[in-house]
């Protein structure tokens, strides 16, 4: 299911593709830059970075002896995200499109679609496809670059716009970032900001869960409030909690969420953030710390597990939380809350990456809006 304010934009595969645009040399940029600069696009991956300066960025660390790599991520090892294989499956030479446009702007030479194993991708796409493996942590852009170098797909300190594939200044950009950067090669700033908010101009796409249904993919001007999304959803009224940017995201009481319009600004002055376009409405009867609780012990056996805060505290509070939703106002209950809260607040910014962090944002978001489990 798809649903825009007015054109079909990422997912409309009936107009044509532009002519080739001038290349850079690398370590310098081309004018397409100024256009998506102008155009405000951010990234879709999670972070919501200029792109503009991302490109920026890879070209100062690239010089003509040693030309920069362009990465399409489309790992997507979300479970409740849908968005990347919807539009690999739907436009992929939108994707491919953009991701040449890049590397013309940034003068790479070599680009690279990255997909999880098995993933369909068409034939004759100009692009290297490399399929990895389908882990929480492959589509994390250092982890993807270590694997793309032959190691693990796992978290390392190397920043990849300064030293990424084969060592070179490597963009590493989300799939549906590349699909947006081709539109606006072709229609350029004003029409890419004829949707979305002065923020976060542009569409984006949405994988709205719904109970235990699979994800379903929306596209839908960035400001759209997410009363609507939910009605796409078949959710008539306000339910009890709404789940924004997936596992690692945070809760939001649902009457609040409700009222709140989808996008970064409010979603983050709310406590959530839009991160990879992620929307989930928990199943009807289904206590939210237990359903919590299960994410977590998830998330504990995807970690790197390179860290303490991975190897150690993500089982510890998982164990935590269990305790919390299957005992609720016992004893031991009580005692794992005080152990749990004290290791929420020793969790962020110690680990190898940010996977701690966001386990920590989502349980402490559970404990917030499914307090009143916690007696029951």
């Amino acid at each position: 299911m798809t649903v825009t304010a007015n054109n079909m934009r990422l997912l409309d595969t009936t107009t044509p593709s532009p002519q080739d645009g001038p290349v850079a040399r690398p370590g310098e940029l081309g004018p397409l830059v100024e256009e998506i600069a102008e155009a405000g696009l951010r990234g879709r991956g999670g972070g919501w970075f200029p792109t503009a300066r991302k490109l920026a960025a890879v070209a100062g660390a690239s010089s003509r002896s040693r030309p920069p790599v362009v990465v399409v991520n489309a790992m997507e090892g979300e479970p409740l995200s849908a968005k990347d294989a919807r539009l690999l499956a739907h436009a992929p030479r939108l994707v491919v499109e953009g991701a040449l446009a890049a590397a013309r702007t940034i003068g790479a030479h070599r680009v690279i679609l990255a997909v999880p194993e098995g993933t369909p991708v068409p034939p004759g796409l100009d692009v290297e496809v490399r399929e990895g493996p389908r882990r929480f942590l492959s589509g994390q852009e250092t982890a993807l670059v270590n694997w793309l170098n032959g190691g693990s797909a796992v978290p390392t300190s190397t920043v990849p716009y300064r030293k990424g594939v084969g060592g070179r200044a490597t963009l590493v950009s989300n799939a549906e970032t590349f699909a947006h950067l081709a539109l606006i090669a072709r229609y350029g700033a004003r029409w890419f900001r004829s949707e979305g908010t002065a923020e976060a101009p542009g569409t984006t796409l949405i994988s709205l869960s719904v109970g235990d249904g699979p994800p379903m993919v929306l596209e839908v001007p960035v400001g759209t409030p997410v009363s609507e999304i939910l009605h796409a959803g078949g959710v008539s009224f306000p339910p009890d909690a709404v789940l924004f940017g997936g596992f690692g995201g945070a809760w939001l009481n649902g009457a609040h969420a409700w009222s709140l319009p989808l996008s970064p600004g409010p979603l983050a002055a709310a406590g959530a953030a839009m991160g990879a376009g992620i929307v989930a409405v928990p199943p009807p009867g289904r206590r939210g710390l237990d359903q919590t609780a299960s994410i977590v012990e998830w998330m504990a056996a995807q970690g790197a597990h390179q860290c303490g805060p991975c190897t150690f505290g993500l089982p510890a509070v998982a164990a935590d939380l269990r305790e919390l939703a299957d005992r609720p106002g016992t004893a031991d209950a009580r005692a794992a809350l005080v152990r749990l809260r004290r290791r929420l607040g020793l969790l962020p910014g110690r680990g190898g990456c940010a996977h701690p962090d966001g386990v920590a944002r989502l349980v402490g978001s559970a404990l917030e809006v499914f307090g009143r489990e916690l007696t029951r």
